[in-house]
């Protein structure tokens, strides 16, 4: 029995190891090689250009800063800055200008400041969602049936 079933074994491997199927095998391989290697180069280049994109991001960033802190610089050295610091440090003021010195801030107007900003701080703006756009879509096109 064994016998049998081992020369139908060799009969099968016989007819389907045939040279064309071994080339398409070979020829499957290389291709599933192939499709492999350019998948994870396709995915090694999405990396390095999210990896130039952050670098140009941070560049852009550092050239900003670069100019902002030049406009700031010029402003220090200009008349300007000046005028307005040896005003405030020196009590200097310019001919007509008068100095109003106003009283520190009684207790009951500071307590009032910090509930006005508690207050502020308890219903932040982005507690009130405005409604979403299939709901404006809804309430635009049955309002008139709603209102009747």
């Amino acid at each position: 029995m064994q016998n049998k079933q081992l020369r139908h074994l060799i009969y099968n491997t016989r007819r389907y190891m045939t040279m064309n199927n071994v080339v398409l095998v070979i020829a499957l391989v290389i291709a599933a090689g192939w499709a492999w290697s350019s998948v994870e180069a396709v995915q090694r280049n999405y990396q390095l250009q999210r990896e130039v994109d952050d670098k140009k991001r941070q560049a852009k960033l550092i050239k900003l800063q670069t100019e902002n802190l030049q406009f700031e610089q010029n402003y220090y050295k200009s008349g300007e800055y000046l005028t307005l610091e040896s005003k405030r440090r020196l009590g200097l003021a310019e001919p007509g200008e008068k100095l109003l010195i106003l009283p520190p801030n009684s207790q009951a107007v500071i307590a009032a400041d910090k509930a006005e900003a508690s207050a502020d701080a308890a219903t932040p703006a982005s507690q009130v969602l405005p409604p979403s756009p299939m709901q404006q879509w809804l309430s635009f096109l049955f309002a008139a049936k709603s209102q009747s």
